[in-house]
């Protein structure tokens, strides 16, 4: 039997984290190549250090001279990010980090198994598998201690940058240990909040005071109590933040993007990479699959895993777990998601309208649990498949 009573913990990071700044890059560039071409291939790395910042990878467009054009826009998408996010330290400034660009044209290997054509339909851009999961715990469907992390660190950047907290820093992480009881989260043990300041003489306790108020707004009522832990910048100051402080990868925070560890990941890494690459759509088709289950009553969790192979474009499989929290089964809920939505890599993007320039906003604050947007942003989180799903079961 599944536990109804513990503490489980997740974590977030805001934009301004080194390894956020880089997939703010990545994704960045991704959505100018889209702007340009929705059919544009882009898988998109970017590192970040001290007063630089290297990108690499592959793109490709069907028109070279555009490819070309677009190659000299790296800079000034880079530029703009790292602007945005409110990086103006002597070490890591906007105008002055030097940009190096190594981007090149897509190989024709890889292309070749991907691209349509007269023998066969266009294939998943490589192997492996992708999970997607929804749970009645928050509204959104999300666990509750990954949502409420990222809340946390959206409400501090929104004041931060509107001017009404300019001692508050782009760098920052949170973590929150969330008590269940009846398998349901009821309240807070600890808190632990990480944020860079601008102003070295503040104490922890001084940041305290800045966060806590915010932090109070965001949580449900009666979570924090008097037995909550509280641990604001526990190591003192945290002036130096962002790569200045440490190294940025992209992809290096995808606990961070999904579920905060609450659900299998499948390992894939999801900024800067075109919708052709599975370890994006699909996993976005998977949430949006398990969303939709859950909204339709089926049941109270549920995982859903696809797999696929390079080049071929039917999943591999499709598996679904409910934890024995729904009326339904598990195989016929598999047999409603392979009858409902085609999960080709092509039937995923038209399904969800995957090809445009909707990615650099999922780089921070979680690519699932948002709102779905008027321009096809989040449409993964969408839950128009419920009657569908209930017809086919």
């Amino acid at each position: 039997m599944t536990r109804q009573n513990y503490v489980f913990t997740s974590e977030s990071v805001s934009e301004g984290h080194p390894d956020k700044v880089c997939d703010r890059i990545s994704d960045a560039v991704l959505d100018a190549f889209l702007s340009e071409e929705p059919e544009a291939r882009v898988a998109c790395e970017t590192f970040a250090t001290t007063n630089r910042v290297v990108i690499g990878g592959e793109v490709g467009l069907s028109d070279q001279a555009r490819l070309k054009e677009y190659m000299g826009r790296i800079d000034d998408i880079t530029r703009a990010c790292i602007k945005d996010i409110g990086y103006e330290q002597d070490k890591f400034h906007h105008e002055t980090v030097e940009i190096t660009n190594l981007l090149h044209e897509q190989s024709a290997h890889i292309a070749q198994g991907v691209d349509a054509n007269a023998d066969k339909e266009e294939g998943a851009g490589d192997q492996g598998i992708m999970f997607g999961y929804a749970t009645t715990e928050t509204p959104e469907l999300m666990p509750a201690p990954i949502q409420y992390s990222h809340a946390i660190l959206r409400r501090l950047a929104e004041v931060r940058k509107s001017g009404a907290e300019p001692a508050l820093g782009p760098d920052a992480k949170s973590q929150l240990s969330v008590v269940y009881e009846g398998g349901n989260p009821v309240g807070v043990s600890s808190i632990v909040l990480s944020t860079q300041h601008l102003d070295e003489s503040l104490s922890s306790d001084a940041i305290r005071a800045i966060v806590e108020p915010y932090i109070v707004e965001t949580l449900p009522e009666g979570w924090l109590t008097d037995a909550t832990e509280w641990h604001v910048n526990p190591t003192g100051k945290f002036v130096i933040g962002g790569p200045d402080g440490d190294a940025g990868l992209t992809g290096r925070k995808i606990i961070v993007d999904t579920y905060g560890g609450a659900a299998p990941h499948g390992g894939g890494a999801f900024s800067g990479k075109d919708p052709t690459k599975v370890d994006r759509s699909a996993a976005y088709a998977a949430r949006y699959l398990a969303k939709n289950v859950v909204a339709a009553g089926m049941a109270e969790r549920c995982t859903i895993q696809l797999s696929y192979a390079i080049g071929v474009s039917k999943p591999l499989s499709i598996y679904a777990d409910t934890y024995g929290t729904g009326d339904v089964s598990p195989a016929d809920i598999e047999r409603a998601i392979a009858a409902s939505m085609d999960l080709t890599p092509r039937g995923i993007r038209e399904h969800l309208q995957m090809n445009k320039p909707i990615y650099q906003r999922t780089a921070a604050y979680g690519h699932f649990g948002r709102a779905p947007e008027a321009d096809g942003g989040f449409s993964w989180e969408k839950t128009d498949l419920v009657d569908t799903l209930k017809a086919a079961v």
